[in-house]
């Protein structure tokens, strides 16, 4: 029997929208991460399974073989680094932004153009770091993993570097967005010894996602 072919998804908003194109490659998952407690998902195709990491974790499985293929945003991609990686397509989907978000009575602007020094916070170091760096704003990164609205609020940092989806989480902390650094879509990753190891079922599942994401 052939080795299984093995997709690392995140879950919530990558996972479904990862399920059309999965469906579109003729492969169904058969549990719902949501009311399932297994972290290996079977697919209606026997020799596919799904495994359930975090997105941060997804370039990471695919680079050391513990998946073949996953579905990774590019924030993830860009902190990862890449490495190992073969990057076929662009799936156009779970799109967000990564931006800098402040307090609303902090002038961003202001404390920028007299070349303050920032206390920023932010999970994406690599971004934030290469984004700051290319305005010559000098800055103290902060990394956190997670309540990133929290950092301003506590007097932790004075702004943050997150993804942006709706605005409606800032809105709520009482933050404003300030500056986009860049717009965020999730990328299908395969790690480069299973495209030769496996390359005819793997190649099958990307030109079926291909097939799905060209416009009618």
């Amino acid at each position: 029997m052939n080795a299984p072919i093995t997709l690392a998804l995140s879950k919530g908003r990558i996972f479904e929208e990862t399920l059309p194109l999965l469906a579109a490659a003729g492969i169904e998952v058969l549990e719902d991460p949501e009311k399932s407690r297994k972290l290996i998902l079977p697919t209606s195709r026997p020799e596919v399974r799904v495994v359930l990491v975090r997105a941060s974790d997804v370039p990471t499985y695919v680079q050391y073989g513990g998946a073949d293929l996953g579905v990774a945003g590019k924030d993830s991609l860009i902190e990862h680094g890449g490495q190992g990686l073969f990057r076929p397509l662009d799936l156009r989907i779970a799109k967000c932004r990564v931006s800098v978000a402040v307090r609303a009575d902090f002038d961003y602007a202001q404390a920028v153009r007299q070349g303050a020094r920032l206390k920023v916070a932010t999970k994406y170091t690599a971004i934030a770091r290469e984004f700051f760096a290319s305005k010559g704003v000098h800055v103290d990164l902060i990394k956190l993993y997670g309540s990133m609205e929290l950092a301003p609020l506590t007097g932790l940092a004075d702004a943050i570097v997150d993804l942006v989806s709706t605005g409606n989480t800032l809105k709520a902390n009482h933050l404003v967005e300030v500056e986009p650094i860049m717009d965020i879509s999730s990328h299908l990753v395969v790690n480069q010894a299973a495209l030769k190891l496996k390359q005819a079922p793997l190649k099958r599942i990307i030109e079926a996602f291909a097939s799905a994401l060209a416009p009618a």
